[in-house]
């Protein structure tokens, strides 16, 4: 079972996946105006979203949908380069598992294969059982307001 990669946010920025595997994934991301910053370059918070996607869907490969849900739970990425213009490519890389966390070193890279950003992104795997408690406790504090 497989989440829809091809709607949404990801559909807005562009993101198309070329690899997925359950220890690296690789996608690409065009540089439009609709992720330039206003002085022309990429926005990091962009570049982010790409890096957050890769490892997202990676986490998601190592997951039974019907029982569990990947979240992001933890960023860590340092720009090192400006874009503006071409395509940006983010990698993420299993790099670890410790219980449910799983750690992806992240890399994007542009046209010129040029470090863009890199860092990790911590990964965290979240039963629905655990879900459904969580909003239970939500809406019997809402009802208790």
């Amino acid at each position: 079972m497989s989440m829809n990669w091809d709607s949404g946010f990801i559909a807005a920025l562009g993101i198309e996946f070329t690899e997925t595997s359950a220890t690296r994934i690789v996608a690409t991301m065009p540089i439009t105006a609709a992720i330039l910053q206003p002085h022309g370059f990429v926005h990091g918070g962009a570049t982010i979203a790409l890096l957050e996607s890769v490892a997202s869907a990676g986490a998601e490969q190592s997951v039974d949908l019907a029982l569990e849900r990947p979240f992001g739970i933890d960023v860590h990425v340092r720009h090192r380069k400006s874009g503006v213009s071409g395509t940006l490519t983010g990698v993420a890389e299993l790099d670890r598992v410790e219980r449910s966390k799983q750690y992806w070193r992240v890399t994007a890279f542009d046209d010129a294969g040029d470090v863009v950003s890199d860092g990790v992104i911590v990964t965290k795997i979240v039963s629905l059982a655990r879900l459904a408690e969580k909003e239970r406790e939500r809406e019997a504090a809402k009802d208790a307001r």
